[in-house]
């Protein structure tokens, strides 16, 4: 193992290891990490219905991902769908989160809609 690379420099202060630059003018760490993190479900017109409970405590929630809507349109349906299955829920990022299973209850109203709908997962 060799101990010849520069990590500090007494005129320009610490040196980065990677591009071997000063830390202020390193450009090795401005790089973005990934370009993009992939979708979990593909974007096919599908709507697509999932019951999780990893991350909250062993509560149930269903989780509708694949809905093309604006955010308007996606807060009006998110409404209507809580009031159907008579629980909260919320929006995060592209998918309407909904409290409890109510996967048959979604699926039932959103193909009344004309969705095209899958149920996902456990």
């Amino acid at each position: 193992m060799s101990d010849d690379r520069l990590v500090y420099s007494t005129e320009s202060g610490r040196i980065c290891p990677a591009c071997t630059r000063p830390a202020a003018q390193c450009t090795c760490r401005k790089r973005p990490a990934k370009e993009t993190a992939p979708r979990p479900f593909p974007a096919d017109g599908t709507v697509r219905i999932r019951r999780e409970t990893q991350g909250r405590k062993g509560k149930t929630v269903t989780v509708i991902h694949g809905l093309s809507l604006t955010v308007d349109a996606l807060e009006e349906l998110a409404r209507a769908l809580k009031q159907h299955c008579g629980s909260g829920g919320t929006i995060q990022k592209e998918t309407i989160v909904i409290q409890g299973d109510h996967r048959q209850r979604i699926r039932e109203l959103l193909e009344k809609k004309g969705y095209s709908v899958k149920l996902a997962g456990g």
